[in-house]
């Protein structure tokens, strides 16, 4: 087996763990929201130190030590971790509360992609240039957007997509923040340093907004720890690993599987059902997520070379 296929069945395998986390997130959303945060962003740190400390080891032996030493080093990774880590908290509370309210996997795991088409979107602010591409993607978006959440109209959206929507454009705002963080610090302690602000900000609100107990954790310990160890930890260490070496285009396509992995886990594991109009709207928002991941404006200036 070459690399290329190697690392593509790893980036499979972090986009069905990823997807089935939303089928976890929905049998967990009988408790708190905030609480059930908190015990997978604890769980999620507890992997990913001993990550760390083996990413380190593998670097010792190839020589490359990318520990920060000097002040400033760690000042700007506890800076990376705090605006990546809030930013993170944000998302996932918004995505945790929007599934406690409607626990339907297909439609939190399609919102959420929506991320995908709006980081470039937002990237226009930041003075990086748009596309045909990109407005097409973003007008199929919102046929799908319509066709799934509003039954009635505009005025029937629920108070649960408001805030999958919401939590698609603070991935966003995550994804651009990592984007401008990443070259300048060590990506694996990044991961760390963001779990464990999500960790003290999660607790934190699961203190003032709600009442956590040893038996609300005992009851929903499955779950937990499906996203805390498998979705946090091990998908994280399976992309980066799936990563590297692989096409960009490529890896962006095969994640954006996740979505699809989220409804098929819906209904074979919750009984969930989609409508034929629902359905459709999902399956014209992932055709934009995968159309704004395709490299046209690539393919084309090749042809034109050859």
């Amino acid at each position: 087996m070459n690399t290329q296929t190697k690392n593509s069945l790893l980036l499979l395998l972090c986009s069905f763990i990823w997807g089935t986390a939303f089928v976890a997130q929905s049998a967990g959303s009988g408790m708190g929201a905030y609480s059930f945060l908190a015990g997978r962003s604890w769980l999620a740190v507890l992997v990913l130190i001993p990550t760390v400390m083996v990413f380190d080891a593998i670097r010792r032996k190839s020589g490359t030590d990318t520990k920060p030493k000097t002040a400033a080093e760690k000042k700007k990774l506890l800076a990376a971790g705090f605006v990546c880590g809030t930013l993170l908290f944000a998302a996932s509370a918004a995505q945790q509360i929007g599934i406690t309210i409607n626990p339907s996997t297909a439609k939190a795991g399609f919102l959420t992609a929506m991320y995908v088409v709006l980081v470039p979107v937002f990237g226009l602010f930041l003075g990086r240039k748009g596309s045909a591409q990109l407005w097409v993607s973003m007008a199929v978006a919102v046929l799908g957007l319509y066709l799934l959440c509003m039954k009635n109209g505009f005025g029937s959206i629920e108070s649960s997509d408001w805030l999958l929507l919401s939590c698609a454009v603070l991935f966003s705002f995550q994804i651009i923040a990592v984007d401008h963080f990443s070259p300048q610090v060590d990506g694996v302690r990044l991961s760390l340093a963001e779990f464990l602000v999500v960790s003290v900000e999660s607790t934190a609100a699961a203190l003032l907004f709600e009442t956590p107990s040893a038996a609300q954790f005992a009851e929903n310990a499955l779950p937990i720890l499906y996203c805390g160890i498998m979705s946090s930890g091990v998908a994280y260490t399976l992309q980066i690993l799936g990563q590297r070496d692989l096409n960009p285009a490529i890896a962006s396509l095969i994640m954006c599987l996740e979505s699809v992995f989220s409804a098929l886990g819906g209904w074979l594991l919750l009984g969930q059902s989609l409508s034929a109009r629902e359905v459709f709207g999902c399956a014209l928002i992932f055709a934009a997520v995968v159309l704004a991941q395709l490299p046209l404006e690539m393919l084309h200036r090749a042809k034109k070379t050859t």
